[in-house]
């Protein structure tokens, strides 16, 4: 970090506190998500991190969702983890054809928090540094009308932009039927201008190789250019910690 960067994290380790609440525990990697979510303005930096501490303790009290809370979801085997790409970020695929409107939306918004949870753990092992991040594949190919969840995808976003503040490396969305531009157009509304900066639409080779050298083609499925078989989100085991 560079010294205003650093004077930043002071500061709104000074602001939390005046909230009411702690850093303690808290490295600053962690709280340099928020910073730069809000732009390095520590006041609302501070009220967010206050406002995650919150909702986390309210939201996810065992601080993860068990599989047994969100079968349902997990049993529509639409999502699959990949491995590391290159840059060492863990990269997940979902394949919307495979999804349909969450009739229990609160299961869906735990499945939200499962995943991403289980994703970024992937990427170490022992103590969570604070600024892993994460990559998403979202494939539309053969999706149809019963698979469009608006909805849904604004949800999963608004906790991604709320309570994962910077997680998101990058999203490559794939196969984007005609019919589905005006969809997401729509869920676009939503999205603030640092996510609709992550956000890549593959639509010719020369955008496919792209993606093919960021992530690498030992994590990237052999449908898209690599050499991976696709592991479901439920099959794959985070490794015990060594002794």
């Amino acid at each position: 970090m560079d010294q205003n960067q650093q004077l930043a994290v002071a500061q709104m380790r000074e602001s939390v506190q005046k909230l009411g609440s702690s850093t303690e525990g808290y490295g600053d990697p962690t709280l340099m998500r928020f910073l730069i979510a809000r732009s390095l303005d520590t006041e609302k930096a501070a009220k967010m991190f206050v406002q995650w501490q919150k909702w986390r303790a309210s939201f996810v009290p065992l601080d993860y969702i068990p599989d047994s809370e969100v079968e349902d979801e997990l049993n529509g085997e639409k999502l699959y983890f990949q491995g590391l790409s290159r840059k060492g970020y863990p990269v997940l695929v979902l394949k919307a054809n495979k999804h349909f409107p969450a009739k229990d939306q609160l299961q869906f918004k735990k499945f939200v928090v499962h995943l991403l949870d289980k994703t970024i753990a992937s990427s170490f092992r022992g103590k969570e540094i604070g600024n892993e991040k994460l990559i998403g594949i979202l494939d539309l190919q053969q999706i149809s009308y019963k698979n469009i969840d608006a909805r849904g995808f604004i949800n999963g976003f608004q906790f991604l932009q709320a309570y994962y503040p910077e997680r998101l490396a990058k999203l490559y969305l794939l196969n984007i039927p005609g019919f589905f531009v005006r969809v997401w157009r729509l869920i676009s509304r939503f999205l603030e201008k640092a996510t609709q900066e992550k956000i890549v639409i593959v639509s010719n080779e020369e955008e496919r190789r792209e993606m093919v050298r960021d992530i690498g083609e030992e994590a990237l499925p052999e449908d898209y250019g690599g050499q991976a078989k696709l592991l479901l989100l439920q099959h794959f085991q985070l490794k015990p910690l060594d002794d």
